[in-house]
């Protein structure tokens, strides 16, 4: 996949797996709701979640979307990520209301309220991509 079909998956699906690596060396895998910017995927999570504890360690991490319900439909994206925990106030809010804003629709001084009550015990999560691996059965033709 091009630069701009992950762009389209990644503004298509609704949840990405990010895996960090636990202090016992075993990968942490959870589902996280994120926005994209450009090449860039933002993410909130609770400050204290163990992904965050994991970051905090080891400021890296690998996301997957993946989309498609059976072989020849399989299309998806791995991105080894460089990881910036944002704990300044104003941008959690700020990544907080663009992650509310896509999944809930609404938008306006109510949502960011409540997104701002929120964020005191949230953090943003900045995933900057370093390589990329792509996967799109759909190209395949049939021929496996």
């Amino acid at each position: 996949m091009n630069r701009d079909e992950v762009r389209a998956l990644l503004d298509e699906e609704r949840v990405i797996t990010v895996a960090t690596v636990n202090p016992d060396g075993r990968v942490h895998l959870v589902p996280l709701w994120f926005v994209r910017r450009g090449d860039v995927v933002d993410g909130w999570t609770y400050g204290r979640s163990q992904k965050v504890a994991n970051l905090r360690r080891s400021p890296l991490a690998t996301l997957q979307v993946e989309a498609g319900d059976s072989y020849e439909t399989l299309r998806g994206a791995t991105l080894e990520c460089d990881v910036e925990i944002v704990e300044d106030l104003d941008e959690v809010v700020q990544i907080g209301t663009a992650v509310a804003t896509r999944y809930s629709g609404a938008e306006g001084p109510e949502l960011t309220a409540f997104v701002r009550a929120q964020a005191v015990k949230r953090v943003g999560l900045r995933f900057a991509p370093t390589r990329t691996t792509t996967w799109d059965h759909r190209k395949l033709g049939g021929a496996y």
